[in-house]
């Protein structure tokens, strides 16, 4: 059973028992049908190696739609994933592949590259739960079994061996959350593996016959598979043979599909199984997996997909099917509100911690006091960048040394995956400003050119690169963003030495930035928050001695004008960021010389000095965060 309550070690604010047995009894942590499971068909057949992936929610039935693509192509690939990610792995074009492709499975759009398989491979059998995925077999002739996981972006490294070579399983999943499952490769025999082991597979049972490219699917406790070649006329099959997955045994007759097929994609929740395509067809079945019977008409793939590759984000090895993931954030367990200026999630990311870049994410909840959790990782060390996000995703722009742009979503604690790249300048020193659509990278510096003004924009909820969006009033870097619900604002910055200078945009628009007013004091290496009518400043690093500043001004963002006084910083700071739920403001972390995990807060529709809040996970300066509802998102 996964953690879905909140920790003794990890629980926000005033939380009681009664709460976490009200979570486990009322509010949806044991296993429960989700009512928006969804499947993915990679569209691929003998005449094309097609990038395109069609999208079904299983619970209903009806034709697929159009989802998005796949980086790289191909045939008969494997799919498998968890609750929060599906992948598709291996396959060819014609050539044999490694790639393994990923996208989050509460996103829409084209997928992005996890990293490699051990060994490129087609028509390997596919396992796993909601931590792990396994590949096994497949061509050429091949007996290694691979182990991915899933919350890590990286190569498949080796879990151990089959009993034999296969070449030809079903290359969609079948398990239970303990137990994977292997049959159809070419032959009569089914195998398992233990996911809590490492090591090779044992043998379960038979087939009926010799079979090849079935489908898979799967409950928690039932593998079913469908479909298939046969070594004989009329070399199609339309069979549906089951076990049960606790046990050992031949399978037995289920029922038939409602046509004959090789190679359906094999998609299911805990009670529903589907399979798609398949040689010859478009048609998509489904059958109820407790209830051995025929199989009926789901529905049509967009166009045929004769080697048509399957996963879903809720198949048997998922033991939440429902990810409860706002509880690891709530005390009392009900999920958290986003949108609206109700959001209270804010994420950190990035930093220097005074020896060494860092690569983590960390999370808070705003509107209560305390420090920052661990969220997950980026792929790289970072510092210096900006991030925006709207009400479900967060996105991290830049690095130092490159121009790469990475997401995480805020209900799915984990890893970031890869966004995009910037399209022309965008290397360090940038800042941001977004609203529910539109993100903003304002800024920064390379070696070469320097300093830049070029502003990029991206679509939050649709990967790829930057576009441009117009420039600043001057060149600058190691400025500050925030924003209104309409309005972006670039603050302060360094034009070779400090500057007052700050200049606006309209997010929904393009075009070059308009001078808004000057800050109080000259000043670079700051931060922000702001509500939906206010931005405020924190700090920053001055001219003149003793440098850091301990100021906070504030800006109407509505109007144009020069600052105003706010109050003070506990401590003259810079490299300090800003996150805020469109009420109160905290700024975190940051030098003074000496690196602090200091997070202090202010109540952003007044005035005044700020107060202490928690602390970051570790002392940095220099790190990017953002909210689920920063400036009253809606």
């Amino acid at each position: 059973m996964a953690e879905s309550y909140p920790r003794r070690d990890q629980a926000r604010g005033i939380w009681k028992i009664n709460n976490i047995t009200k979570n486990i009894k009322e509010e949806g942590t044991y296993p429960q049908q989700g009512t928006q499971s969804r499947g993915l068909i990679q569209l691929s057949d003998s005449s094309n190696d097609s990038k395109n992936v069609d999208v079904i929610t299983i619970p209903t039935a009806g034709n697929a739609t159009d989802f998005g693509d796949v980086a790289q192509g191909g045939r008969m690939a494997s799919g498998l994933g968890s609750a929060t990610r599906n992948l598709f792995a291996g396959g060819r074009t014609p050539s044999l592949l490694n790639r393994i492709d990923y996208i989050e499975s509460t996103t829409a759009g084209n997928f992005a590259d996890f990293g490699d398989l051990t060994v490129a491979r087609r028509l390997a059998g596919a396992c796993g739960n909601r931590i792990q995925g396994h590949l096994a077999g497949g061509v050429p002739s091949l007996n290694s079994i691979e182990k991915i996981t899933y919350a890590t972006i990286g190569n498949a490294v080796d879990f151990g061996d089959l009993t034999g070579t296969h070449s030809s399983h079903g290359s969609t999943q079948a398990n239970s959350p303990t137990r994977g499952i292997f049959a159809g490769g070419g032959s009569q025999v089914i195998e398992f593996l233990e996911f809590a082991s490492s090591g090779g597979a044992t043998d379960f049972g038979d087939l009926s016959g010799v079979f090849s490219q079935p489908g898979n699917v799967s409950s928690s406790t039932r593998a079913c598979f469908g479909g298939g070649g046969t070594p004989a006329s009329p070399y199609l099959g339309d069979a549906i043979e089951t076990i049960e997955i606790g046990s050992l045994g031949n399978a037995i007759d289920f029922g038939d599909l409602t046509a004959q097929v090789q190679h359906p994609a094999g998609m299911c929740n805990l009670t529903r199984g589907v399979f798609a395509g398949g040689n010859p067809g478009i048609t998509i079945d489904f059958i109820t997996i407790a209830s051995r019977g025929n199989a009926t008409d789901f529905g049509d793939c967009t166009a045929v997909c004769s080697q048509a590759t399957g996963g879903s984000n809720s198949h048997g090895g998922i033991d939440e099917l429902v990810p409860r993931a706002p509880e690891l954030y709530s005390p009392t367990g009900r999920p958290i509100s986003i949108g609206a200026g109700v959001g209270d999630l804010g994420l950190y990311h990035g930093g220097y911690d005074g020896s060494s870049l860092r690569s983590d994410i960390q999370f808070t909840s705003i509107s209560t006091l305390g420090g920052t959790i661990d969220f997950g990782d980026l792929s790289v060390t970072t510092a210096y960048t900006g991030s925006c996000a709207d009400i479900t995703r967060y996105v991290a722009g830049g690095k130092e040394g490159g121009n790469i742009i990475e997401y995480v979503t805020f209900s799915t604690k984990g890893n970031a995956a890869n966004f995009g790249d910037f399209s022309a300048n965008g290397e360090r020193g940038n800042a941001s400003a977004n609203n529910n659509t539109r993100g903003i990278f304002q800024g920064g510096y390379e070696p070469s050119p320097g300093l830049f003004n070029e502003c990029a924009y991206i679509t939050i909820q649709t990967l790829g690169n930057t576009t441009d969006f117009g420039d600043l009033t001057v060149a600058r870097g190691s400025t500050t963003g925030c924003q209104s619900t309409t309005r972006g604002l670039a603050i302060g910055g360094a034009i070779v030495s400090a500057t007052t200078t700050v200049d606006y945009c309209t997010i929904a628009s393009t075009g070059n930035y308009i001078d808004f007013g000057d800050c109080t004091t000259a000043v670079k290496e700051l931060g922000s928050a702001s509500s939906t009518t206010r931005a405020v400043k924190f700090g920053g690093r001055t001219e003149s001695s003793p440098n850091n500043t301990n100021e906070m001004d504030y800006f109407t963002i509505a109007s144009t004008g020069n600052a105003t006084d706010f109050g003070n910083l506990a401590a003259a700071t810079r490299g300090t960021s800003g996150v805020d739920n469109a009420v109160r403001g905290i700024s975190l972390g940051g030098s003074t010389p000496s690196y602090i995990n200091t997070m202090q807060y202010i109540t952003i529709a007044s005035t005044g000095d700020t107060a202490d809040f928690g602390d970051l996970i570790f002392a940095a300066n220099a790190g990017s965060s953002k909210s689920n509802t920063h400036s009253g998102l809606s």
